[in-house]
């Protein structure tokens, strides 16, 4: 007598494809988006339109009313929430149902409704970084400043070693205190230069400045030399160059 084969002929097959069907099913879950974003995968089609929501966020005392798709994500409800709040995606955390959710969660699957209730926090490492950048850019403001007054003052000692340039160079001495003295004033600079912590811009502007400031010294050095080379000029009257002596008297005139 021949005997049957039970129905379970190439049941080990058969299990074995199906393990590998749900191993494929739970490795598929998630789906990277063209703009990078991850997110899970839907199966199939949605039969039934899509629906906007109406969503109640709280944000600390504030509360905020949006309108996305049902199909959205929380990562899209993040986006929409940067305009109410102005926080970036990444400093933010939405919880919903006393768990915090995915950027790449779809809001149907986690079963949010119309008019579902969710929280907004923001991360606090990026509060952190916030007030360390706030720090940072208060410090570049300072030398920023700091530096736009050592210009101005520049602007007005450069205009002063143009006027001694050209006084030198038309063969008029210049009295040797005004150089010095103009000397030390840039110096002065140079020292205001020094005590400023600068940082990127504000760094490559404080290195300009310093350069002006070495020119300004430099080209003084060398007028201080040309000065001293420059013979007084020695005014006199008609009379003197006529006669070789001092004008008459007005007694002298009638004697």
């Amino acid at each position: 007598m021949m005997k049957k084969k039970p129905y379970g002929y190439g049941g080990s097959s058969s299990r074995r494809e199906t393990a590998s069907c749900e191993s494929k099913e739970e490795k598929s879950e998630w789906e990277r988006r063209p703009g990078g974003m991850l997110v899970q995968k839907r199966i199939g089609k949605p039969e039934a339109p899509v629906a906007n929501l109406r969503l109640r966020i709280a944000y600390g005392a504030l509360r905020h009313d949006i309108y996305v798709s049902s199909t959205a994500t929380f990562g899209e409800v993040k986006k929409v929430m940067s305009e109410e709040t102005g926080l970036k995606v990444e400093e933010q955390r939405l919880i919903y149902r006393g768990k915090e959710r995915e950027n790449g969660e779809y809001l149907d699957v986690c079963g949010v409704k119309d008019k579902s209730k969710l929280v907004l926090i923001q991360d606090a490492s990026s509060i952190e970084r916030r007030f360390i950048q706030m720090r940072i850019n208060a410090k570049i403001q300072t030398a920023n400043r700091a530096i736009n007054n050592v210009c101005l003052e520049l602007d007005q000692l450069e205009e002063q070693v143009s006027v001694i340039d050209k006084s030198i160079s038309n063969g008029v001495k210049v009295p040797e205190v005004q150089i010095i003295t103009l000397i030390e004033m840039l110096m002065r600079q140079a020292i205001k230069l020094e005590s400023i912590s600068a940082e990127g811009d504000a760094s490559a502007q404080k290195i300009l400045q310093g350069k002006r400031v070495q020119k300004c010294v430099e080209t003084l050095d060398i007028l201080k030399a040309s000065n001293a080379t420059v013979k007084p000029v020695v005014v006199t009257t008609k009379w003197e160059i006529i006669h070789h002596s001092p004008p008459p008297t007005k007694w002298e005139l009638f004697d």
